[in-house]
């Protein structure tokens, strides 16, 4: 057989070449694994599995450990056992993204607050959670009539929206939830509390 010799006394010996060769084969083998551990630039980071609205308090009820190869770029995203306590979100975060550190935000009570609007008319198909709205308002006169609208919140971000259900569908809006700022809110409510009519405006890209 080509991988033994006879040693002249009747007993055999292992080849030196076959030695060799199979030293050589799992040095190179080992060699590939090193090198591909050494490429291996995958991290695992949070990721939504539904969409959280802002001011949502980071839960990992709603959030799922994913690979990803991101490099250096990792370093932008909450990754695993990195999850801050008590954060929350200064914007909503689609389903299925990545959840950047750029997005969390302090505790909602330094940042704003949220509030439930109910728009007079039908709402723009661009009016989704996570989109940014200008708040419209028209004052109520004693007689039904309402005053020239004028922008009463500017930049307003949508957390969730609820179409009406039922027999009152066809009467009524949107009931929309929004964050605003917190030195907004007395006008907001104020509003709200006067029936004024409210009509949510999309903000233009890039504000």
């Amino acid at each position: 057989m080509g991988w033994r010799t006879s040693n002249g006394r009747g007993g055999l010996r292992v080849d030196p070449r076959l030695v060799i060769g199979v030293l050589l084969v799992a040095s190179s083998t080992a060699g590939v694994w090193a090198l591909v551990a050494g490429l291996d630039d995958t991290v695992e980071v949070y990721a939504a599995t539904t969409t959280l609205p802002a001011g949502s308090a980071l839960d990992e009820g709603d959030l799922e450990l994913v690979k990803v190869g991101l490099a250096e770029s990792g370093a932008r995203y909450v990754a695993s056992g990195a999850l801050p306590e008590g954060a929350v979100l200064g914007r909503t975060v689609g389903e299925g993204e990545l959840v950047p550190l750029a997005a969390l935000a302090e505790p909602e009570g330094e940042r704003g607050a949220t509030v439930v609007v109910t728009s007079r008319g039908q709402l723009s198909s661009r009016v989704v959670p996570g989109a940014v709205v200008d708040v419209w308002a028209a004052e109520a006169g004693e007689r039904g009539e309402f005053a020239a609208p004028a922008v009463l919140v500017s930049g307003a971000e949508v957390s969730q929206v609820r179409e009406p259900e039922g027999i009152a569908a066809g009467d009524s809006g949107a009931a929309v939830e929004l964050l605003v700022p917190r030195e907004k809110l007395a006008a907001v409510l104020e509003a709200l509390a006067s029936g004024d009519a409210i009509d949510l405006v999309p903000a233009r890209a890039g504000r």
